[in-house]
């Protein structure tokens, strides 16, 4: 197709397990390390460089019209104030730097340029949809970038890139498998750009790998105000086989929302039709801004990456959002910006107590993700790793080292796992062996 507009690179999504046998020992031990003072936090101590802070930096958009994530640098400085109360790293203070981004392109290199000037050790739990902008300065100055959201390709291909989360690719792999064993027909409404081109085959590897037909691919400008006509041919396509429900896929990013808005006018006459939709797409906020158990998403199939919020693992989180940042309405336990932006800390966190006592610097956090670190996460993901290549390198992403995938309904206008998650299969899937299969040609 020619003449169309290509702009930023990205899985555009705007998605949020029983404990694992082998998590008691690990889970203990990232508790220990996000938690406790005593875990080789030493009141007084000085590392490598005495007294100085340790620096880092998190960004993402504020006060856009567009999506906003408030919440994640917000949880940053709660984590950080949360630690220095507690004897810092070490003994050293952790400084975190924000930076908005203001959904901009040059806004997210100006952020990845002041984190090169102020020589900060890794920018951590970011996001942006512009990692063409601000990959290229990070990578310049040697500057690690510890989870981002899973926005953009370039979070799954650059060797400075260290994701916590499978990004858009998972979650409509997931989404897909989920969807084969409850849909009839399934339309996929998704951006006409380079990133959004990538989404049929991600949607169609889960909806193949549970039996099912490919999905109907209905392209749509993710930059319009309404979308009345996409919304009537994907419910048209949807309902074609009437044998079963059809299920409608917007995958339109911070665009979702206003598509949902044509689409609840359209569907009045297909009331036979349901919708799912990925985590990034849609999240507690957008279903709490669009009247919640009155609102266009309830009754909604929706893939995360980590567990509900209600789920006790995330119960450290909580513990310190409630000491340092109680009354901060910015930071709500169930975003999954802010959910990523703890997981990442607790990644800067293991780095930091395995260089211990020698010099922090960008290279030193650098060489100890790329010397195998393993990092546990208390069950909120699999034991984190990052080789150089991870298994889904053969279909482009060789970052991407945690595919984990979970389902959730919207019941009541809240985010609750599913009764059967994908497959019929209750809990976490790994969409690794699915995306394996992917077609990307």
């Amino acid at each position: 197709m020619t003449g169309r507009r290509r702009t930023r690179s990205t899985f555009l999504p705007s998605l949020p397990r029983p404990v694992r046998a082998t998590a008691l020992t690990a889970g203990a031990l990232a508790l220990c390390a996000s938690l406790t003072a005593a875990c080789g936090v030493i009141p007084g101590a000085t590392g490598g460089s005495g007294d100085d802070p340790v620096k880092v930096m998190t960004w993402a958009p504020q006060d856009t019209d567009a999506t906003n994530k408030p919440g994640m640098p917000a949880m940053a400085r709660a984590y950080a104030k949360w630690v220095n109360a507690h004897g810092g790293i070490n003994g050293r203070r952790l400084e975190v730097l924000t930076c908005n981004d203001h959904n901009d392109g040059v806004g997210a290199a100006r952020c990845a340029r002041r984190a090169a000037n102020e020589n900060v050790v890794a920018v951590v739990g970011s996001y942006s949809q512009f990692g063409d902008s601000y990959l290229a300065p990070l990578e310049g100055a040697g500057i690690p970038y510890i989870g981002g959201y899973g926005v953009t390709n370039d979070e799954f291909t650059s060797a400075m890139s260290y994701p916590v989360n499978g990004g858009q690719p998972a979650l409509l792999a997931g989404l897909g498998k989920a969807l084969a064993a409850t849909c009839g027909n399934v339309a996929l409404v998704r951006p006409d750009s380079i990133a959004g081109d990538q989404l049929p085959a991600m949607l169609d590897s889960g909806l193949k790998a549970g039996g099912h037909a490919d999905a109907g691919d209905q392209l749509a400008a993710d930059d319009a105000t309404e979308y009345a006509g996409q919304s009537e041919q994907a419910l048209r396509y949807a309902t074609r086989d009437v044998a079963k429900k059809g299920c409608v896929v917007p995958a339109l990013g911070d665009r979702t929302d206003t598509f949902m808005d044509s689409f609840r006018r359209a569907r009045q006459n297909f009331p036979d039709v349901r919708t799912a939709t990925v985590l990034g797409s849609v999240d507690q906020t957008v279903i709490n801004a669009t009247g919640g158990a009155s609102g266009p998403y309830e009754g909604a199939y929706i893939t995360g990456w980590y567990p509900v919020a209600s789920d006790p693992r995330w119960d450290p989180m909580k513990k310190v959002i409630n000491e340092a940042a109680f009354g901060d309405n910015r930071i709500d336990p169930a975003d999954a910006g802010v959910q990523t932006t703890w997981i990442a800390y607790t990644v800067l966190r293991a780095v930091l107590d395995r260089i211990g006592a020698d010099e922090v610097s960008a290279d030193a956090v650098r060489r100890t993700l790329n010397d195998g670190l393993r990092v546990s996460t208390g069950g909120l993901t699999p034991t984190l790793q990052w080789p150089f290549e991870g298994r889904l390198a053969a279909v482009g992403f060789p970052r991407l080292v945690n595919a984990d995938v979970t389902l959730q309904v919207v019941q009541g206008g809240k985010l609750v796992a599913a009764r059967k998650g994908i497959g019929g299969v209750e809990g976490i899937a790994d969409m690794t062996s699915t995306l394996e299969d992917a077609d990307v040609s």
